[in-house]
């Protein structure tokens, strides 16, 4: 919401109070909106080929992925970006004929780092020190307890926990995507050795785990207007006093 149509609504004679006024505004908005948006939201089937996602909102929608959550801030994953038509064709082979791999404006495929170890976590801490200027010794504590945690798990363990960190980006941009108007289909079914090849993952030391497109819905998506089933809240939420 504009400021000044803010100003100019509630009648605000003066600058002295209208920002903490605006802020409950722009909340209250947000909070009733968000539901709306929710709902709105649906796991899009066929896309408009069509309509297509502007360079800013796709940068907007980059840092959204950028500033996703992660367990330990380790992030280990790497968000690629599939523009070329001819690879999104061979993609779309690889994930059974979904047409939402090609009719979307944009697909990114979602990928964990395959090797969870000591020297991810010592770039990281390099990374910490140069970001916040602080001496890399200081943070030796920290350093030790993630690599006590990742040298205590299996191979497979911290290939289950890195999945998990992906999901919490992938939940990220689905709903910043419904706020920003953009509809979106989160896709596991595909199969992933033939993308990680395709893509050349494998030589990056990354596999692929989730594919999202991302565009506007077509008007014959008939799921569109479908009712959305979600259980009641009694049956999904446990309260304990």
């Amino acid at each position: 919401m504009n400021i000044l149509k803010i100003i100019e609504e509630y009648g605000f004679k003066s600058a002295s109070n209208y920002y903490l006024r605006c802020k409950f505004i722009l909340f209250n908005n947000y909070m009733k909106n968000i539901i709306e948006v929710l709902n709105w939201r649906y796991a899009t089937k066929k896309f408009d080929a069509e309509k297509k996602i502007s360079a800013k909102e796709l940068g907007e929608i980059l840092e959204v992925l950028r500033l996703s959550p992660s367990s330990y801030g380790l992030q280990p994953w790497k968000f690629i970006i599939v523009n070329n038509l001819d690879i999104r064709e061979k993609i779309r082979i690889a994930a059974y004929g979904q047409s939402q791999i090609t009719e979307a404006s944009q697909i990114i495929v979602f990928t964990n780092k395959k090797n969870i170890d000591a020297q991810l976590v010592d770039d990281y801490m390099k990374f910490i020190s140069k970001e916040k200027n602080v001496d890399i010794n200081n943070l030796q504590g920290f350093k030790d307890m993630m690599n006590g945690i990742i040298s205590s798990k299996t191979s497979e363990e911290l290939k289950i926990w890195a999945t998990y960190q992906l999901y919490l980006s992938a939940g990220n941009l689905l709903t910043s995507c419904a706020v920003m108007g953009i509809d979106s289909c989160p896709m596991e079914g595909f199969d992933k050795s033939k993308v990680d090849e395709i893509l050349g993952l494998n030589e990056l030391g990354l596999e692929s785990k989730i594919i999202i497109a991302l565009g506007y819905r077509s008007d014959e998506d008939k799921s569109a207007v479908s009712k959305k089933i979600r259980f009641p809240k009694e049956d999904v939420v446990l309260e304990i006093n």
